[in-house]
């Protein structure tokens, strides 16, 4: 096991890499993401105490990723080696547990995504993001750019910023420069 301490932004997955640790967040926050035509879709993010279950998938079988892993904030991972796993999930059934509960949150939230993507307009979508981000942060003032907002949720940050500006004069955020204040 290595611990490793990674800044703000640090892609620490890259798709097609072969996964040869499996992360566990001790402090900070992952936001786990895909792509597609260079357009960017937030998958879910990765909060302490929490693990990647994607990488989880492609450790244990000693294959690549399918997805992004980057830190949103400075975080702290714990790195379990993928070619352990195994026996170490027979020793400790407490480990075993905790991959089965990941993969629980996570189907979860690949469905939420969906269906925010399927059925909800984007300003509902916007919304919906801000409030999980306001709830990861545990503050209604989220620091955020149009660009990111855009590529989590793979679109472009023009009709991001015409989406934000009409929640602006509903009365439903307040944007300034790189922030967004949810009312």
């Amino acid at each position: 096991m290595t611990l490793l301490l990674c800044p703000h932004h640090q892609e620490i997955l890259r798709k097609g890499q072969y996964v040869k640790v499996i992360p566990v967040v001790l402090k900070g926050l992952l936001r786990v993401y895909t792509t597609h035509d260079d357009k960017e879709l937030l998958l879910y993010h990765i909060k302490a105490s929490e693990s990647c279950v994607m990488s989880f998938a492609a450790g244990i079988k000693n294959g690549t990723s399918e997805i992004y892993a980057q830190t949103l904030e400075n975080t702290e991972i714990l790195l379990l080696p993928a070619d352990r796993l195994k026996k170490w999930l027979q020793q400790y059934p407490e480990l075993n547990l905790l991959f089965n509960s990941q993969y629980e949150m996570r189907y979860a939230d690949l469905l939420n995504t969906i269906e925010n993507m399927v059925f909800h307009k984007m300003d509902e979508r916007i919304l919906n993001l801000l409030h999980d981000k306001a709830a990861l942060t545990n503050s209604q003032i989220i620091k955020i750019s149009h660009q990111a907002l855009a590529d989590d949720l793979a679109t472009s940050r023009e009709v991001i910023s015409r989406v934000l500006k009409k929640l602006e004069n509903d009365n439903k955020l307040v944007l300034s420069h790189q922030t967004i204040k949810i009312l």
